[in-house]
């Protein structure tokens, strides 16, 4: 494990991203990048991260704002229930905590939306305090070396090796290591973290249900108050524009019923319109 640790370093010290949520301790800017960052390129959260904090630079400025402005914000960055969950957390830590994020990765874990692997990460860039960070380019480095030859590794198997990896000092530096080699390896093999028993494939995304929510959360955004026939004659529409079959009323139906119980839209007489 000794030389395991050092190699890691060794290499990560070479392959270091100076991102610049890595120049921050605060764990409300770093929690903001820790969510950008879940299925989403590196390359598109260089674009995002600091314009969303210019918006809502506390988490009092995002428990203040809108369900509405935070998901408009968040548009080009995919699984929009990322957003509505943030918001959520927010409101939860200005009213309870201060306006403060809990300390703990099981305190953090008893927010909306967040996860061990993002409270692991806010605990460890923030505080650097040790804890058991398992992400996806984490997983890729302790396959590669622990399980050369294995599939449908489980986080069970890696948690004791990434524990007692972790470094009682600088477990900032060893993360980052770990994340950079973990990317490089990813870009220069097959990646290791596909034989991980956590690995899944996304799903197409053109003509999916997840596809049109978000067209119909673009077009509310764009016509607040629309009524719901004329939402379903749009969808329908662009459906055959798409050369895609069209959807029917109640598929149309429960889509809107979803996305209004999970805090998206909210009924405006007889039209929809953003919470």
């Amino acid at each position: 494990m000794d030389a395991f640790v050092a190699e890691v370093r060794a290499q990560g010290k070479e392959l270091y991203r100076d991102l610049p949520w890595r120049n921050t301790r605060d764990p409300y800017e770093i929690w903001i990048s820790e969510v950008m960052l879940q299925q989403t390129q590196v390359a598109r959260v260089l674009t995002r991260w600091e314009r969303f904090l210019s918006r809502f630079p506390t988490v009092d400025a995002l428990a203040a704002a809108s369900s509405g402005d935070v998901v408009e914000e968040w548009q080009g960055m995919g699984y929009n229930r990322r957003a509505l969950a943030l918001k959520r957390a927010a409101d939860i830590c200005s009213e309870r905590f201060g306006g403060r994020m809990p300390e703990g990765v099981e305190e953090l874990m008893k927010l909306p939306g967040i996860g061990e692997a993002t409270a692991a990460g806010i605990t460890a860039f923030s505080r650097d305090v040790p804890c058991v960070y398992i992400e996806t380019n984490v997983r890729a480095v302790f396959i590669h070396r622990f399980f050369p030859d294995a599939e449908r590794v489980t986080d069970k198997q890696l948690r004791p090796l990434v524990e007692a990896a972790c470094p009682a000092e600088d477990v900032r530096g060893w993360y980052y290591a770990l994340l950079d080699v973990g990317a490089y390896l990813k870009k220069t093999q097959v990646n290791p973290s596909r034989r991980a028993a956590a690995y899944t494939r996304q799903s197409a995304f053109e003509g999916s249900r997840r596809q049109k929510r978000s067209w119909l959360l673009r077009e509310v955004m764009a016509s607040p108050g629309i009524s719901g026939d004329d939402l379903f004659a749009r969808l329908n529409r662009a459906e055959r524009e798409a050369a895609r079959d069209g959807i029917d009323r109640a598929a149309f139906d429960s889509i809107m019923a979803d996305m209004e119980r999970e805090g998206f839209f909210a009924r405006d007489g007889a039209g929809w319109r953003l919470l």
